[in-house]
């Protein structure tokens, strides 16, 4: 029998849902099984996440300088995980966790006692044209599912090196009913793969209502 185009456009929309799904029960199980142990062991009453680790650099500094929070970084990049995890295996940092995953999974596996207490985002893609302006993180969809997933008073630290991406996220902040464009400075001063490599830096910080 013939497949017609809309059978195979739904069959293809089907698999497509079915490996969404079992991306974001992996996920889920890892936050089960190595995160949240460690955060009721330390009491620290939620995460502190970055998304887009890379390397790992910044966020292992961090998590060496605080050992009270608990950190989990995230990219859709295996080769950086497996360079992060490198790095926190060397320095014995048993409040750092990385793992392979795209922010929206991640969020969507997040369990609601597990809370974010601060999210840092540093030089994702800005998709410069246009056309692709949906394809960047930074959307009113995600502002809202991560108002979500944190704790009252939790704070979003933004940087990037592009004009254009500043100016829409900081417009997407200020008119979103969930965040609250504010003056926190950087929590913490180190550096990473990308930046060491940019020239300029914009930032700005918001904090859920």
């Amino acid at each position: 029998m013939k497949v017609t185009e809309n059978e195979a456009q739904n069959k293809s929309l089907a698999e497509f849902e079915l490996k969404k799904a079992k991306r974001i029960s992996g996920v889920g199980e890892y936050i089960k099984r190595q995160i949240f142990p460690k955060v009721r062991e330390k009491n620290a009453g939620g995460i502190c996440l970055e998304i887009g680790c890379g390397h790992g650099h910044w966020l292992s500094s961090y998590a060496q300088s605080d050992s009270q929070n608990i950190f989990v970084g995230i990219d859709l990049i295996s080769k950086r995980i497996r360079k992060a995890e490198r790095k926190k295996d060397f320095s014995k940092l048993e409040n750092l966790f990385f793992l392979k995953a795209e922010a929206g999974e991640f969020l969507q596996a997040l369990p609601r006692d597990l809370p974010i207490l601060s999210t840092f985002i540093m030089y994702s893609d800005p998709w410069p044209k246009k056309r692709h302006f949906k394809k960047r993180l930074i959307q009113n969809s995600f502002l809202n599912l991560l108002a979500e997933k944190s704790c009252k008073n939790s704070n979003l630290f933004f940087k990037t090196d592009h004009q254009g991406y500043f100016d829409w996220t900081t417009h997407l902040l200020k008119v979103s009913p969930h965040w609250t464009v504010g003056e926190e400075k950087w929590p913490h001063d180190a550096g990473s793969f990308f930046a060491d490599l940019l020239e300029t830096s914009l930032t700005c910080s918001a904090k859920l209502k």
